[in-house]
């Protein structure tokens, strides 16, 4: 990997974290690439996780939100 693992997440929508943290897994799961790259997909995995995680937390305070606005009509 040429760049920073982690240095694109934060501009990925949920569906292109999401779906890149699969690949990532996947490649993982293969077993197939070395040490230093091993490292650099798991750093990358991590934060893909993390961005996933804020964007579905941010849907849940949404919805929550609009729930109780709702209710307090």
């Amino acid at each position: 990997m040429s760049e920073k693992p982690t240095q694109d997440v934060a501009r990925l929508s949920y569906e292109e974290a999401r779906d890149e943290l699969v690949k990532v897994v996947a490649e993982l799961e293969q077993g197939s690439v070395t040490l230093e790259e091993s490292l650099a997909l798991w750093e990358r995995g991590e934060a893909l996780a993390t961005a996933c995680e804020s964007w579905l937390s941010g849907a849940r305070k949404r919805l929550d939100d609009a729930v109780a606005k709702k209710k307090a009509k």
